[in-house]
């Protein structure tokens, strides 16, 4: 596989994705197994101030869409966030995986310079060009939500470990 824009950009957030049901999925069934209510993972939080699990998952759902966007042009698609459960946080994963699938490696063909502004509200905002909003905010703001939502569930006693194993199979791909 040769380095191209689309290969930065595309499969390194699909198996972020993955991994990231993997260890949603054994979050679901370590609260089952231990009689917690889920709900208890879903609405917990490392800080007060910060987002909850359903919150950073959100947030890395959109990053992941918004690079596709913002770096190769395509058409948004709108994911509300309105899921409360272990089973409608997969459906936005799994959508979202979709999404990122369909996008054409060609759409990042040449987008590196590419303009891209983001607004932050009362007259902030940052100008980049594409490969500049990949590498310097798109992917680092999609690895922290990861992180973050793996961190939170580590903090309610999830037994992740390292390398999650779902199934019997480490679900990390190196496709």
């Amino acid at each position: 596989m040769s380095l191209t824009f689309y290969n930065i950009a595309i499969p390194p957030l699909v198996t972020g994705l993955s991994n990231l049901r993997a260890f949603l999925k054994k979050a679901e069934d370590h609260a089952k197994s231990n009689s917690i209510d889920p709900q208890e993972y879903l609405d917990a939080r490392l800080y007060e101030d910060m987002g909850a699990l359903t919150y950073q998952i959100y947030r890395l759902s959109d990053t992941a869409r918004f690079i596709a966007v913002r770096c190769a042009g395509v058409e948004p698609v709108s994911m509300p966030d309105d899921q409360k459960t272990f089973e409608e946080l997969y459906g936005r994963i799994d959508a979202t995986i979709e999404y990122l699938e369909k996008v054409d490696a060609k759409a990042f063909e040449d987008q590196e310079g590419r303009e891209v502004t983001l607004k932050f509200g009362k007259g902030l905002g940052a100008k980049f060009t594409a490969i500049e909003y990949l590498t310097k905010f798109g992917i680092p703001n999609f690895w922290f939500h990861v992180t973050t939502a793996y961190d939170i569930l580590r903090s309610k006693g999830v037994p992740l470990g390292k390398m999650v194993k779902h199934d019997q199979a480490c679900p990390i791909s190196f496709r």
